[in-house]
């Protein structure tokens, strides 16, 4: 992908939903060609707003992945989208997303109010999601968890699931259950998916060595290659600018 044949948007939410809510995107294919792309794991959820003038408005809802995914945009499409983080699963979107692990699901269009709107300014499209969501807090958001996803996030994955279970006093075969009953993968998996996640910055940089508790060179090439499907040297080419997490890095 031609890095100025897209135009890519973030914006980060409000504090209230931090806990909730990564980021909000939006990503346009303005050119008359479609362009490939690979979402990379990243261990967190999707909605997906696709504004596509060939026909009407759809909105996926995609699981965790445990593998590079590719997929197309298509010309002159807008994508608006929100990332969410593993706890709106249970208090957000009220469901788990165990089944949608390396998948997605076509939601109603009229999902959460027809928030997505008309899909036409960024901006407001992160005003009206924000007010759906924040519309949807709830007061009995279970404290262990709360604590559980952010050491989790605080340690990009590299914690075990003993001291999480010490540290949230709840044991690990219940974390456990929790993450393949909610999620579909074991809390250690969605770990080294964290610990993926966390070499991005490194790899782009041209440091293709370990710095995220790997174990050694050639642990760090294998699971980079296992979750991006070409080795940390290929993936620091971002040949075409296909690999989009990397596109939209910050220079350094």
């Amino acid at each position: 992908m031609a890095a100025d044949s897209i135009e890519f948007q973030i914006r980060k939410p409000a504090p209230a939903l931090s806990d909730f809510v990564e980021s909000y995107w939006m990503l346009v294919n303005p050119s008359d060609q479609p362009q490939e792309a690979v979402i990379l794991p990243d261990g967190r959820i999707d909605l997906f707003f696709f504004a596509d003038p060939a026909g009407p408005q759809r909105i996926v809802l995609k699981g965790l992945e445990s593998e590079p995914d590719t997929t197309t945009i298509q010309p002159k499409t807008t994508l608006f989208a929100a990332s969410l983080t593993l706890l709106s699963a249970e208090y957000l979107l009220n469901t788990p997303i165990a089944p949608l692990l390396n998948s997605g699901t076509v939601l109603p269009a009229d999902f959460w109010n027809g928030v997505a709107g008309d899909l036409t300014n960024f901006d407001h499209f992160c005003d009206r999601i924000s007010r759906q969501l924040m519309s949807l807090l709830r007061d009995d958001v279970d404290e262990r968890k709360r604590k559980l996803f952010a050491l989790l996030a605080a340690s990009n994955g590299a914690i075990t699931v003993s001291e999480l279970a010490e540290s949230v006093h709840w044991s690990s075969r219940q974390i456990n259950r929790y993450f393949n009953q909610w999620f579909g993968l074991s809390l250690k998996a969605y770990c080294t998916i964290l610990r993926f996640r966390a070499s991005f910055g490194h790899i782009k940089e041209g440091k293709l060595f370990p710095e995220q508790n790997f174990t050694d060179q050639a642990h760090f090439i294998h699971e980079v290659k296992k979750f991006a499907g070409v080795v940390p040297k290929e993936l620091k080419k971002n040949q075409d600018d296909r690999f989009i997490q990397f596109s939209v890095l910050p220079q350094t």
